[in-house]
């Protein structure tokens, strides 16, 4: 399943990010790379949580940016 997940992920990266044009994260990794690396150290459940809260602070109201990594 985690693997599936990844899949897809590295889809989205290759195929619909560059099309939509959403290659400019405010963060470090990217915000795909993020969920990629938090599904592989934390799990399907926790990883996915956190890489969601993780995109929640990516927006154009936050001031917030520069290197994250997953803790």
């Amino acid at each position: 399943m985690k693997r599936l997940i990844i899949l897809f992920i590295k889809i989205y990266q290759l195929v619909l990010s560059p099309i939509l044009g959403y290659n400019k994260c405010r963060f470090y990794p990217t915000c795909s790379n993020y969920f990629i690396e938090s599904v592989n150290k934390k799990g399907i459940i926790r990883g996915s949580f956190t890489a969601l809260i993780r995109i929640l602070k990516c927006n154009p109201f936050s001031k917030k940016s520069g290197f994250d990594p997953v803790k």
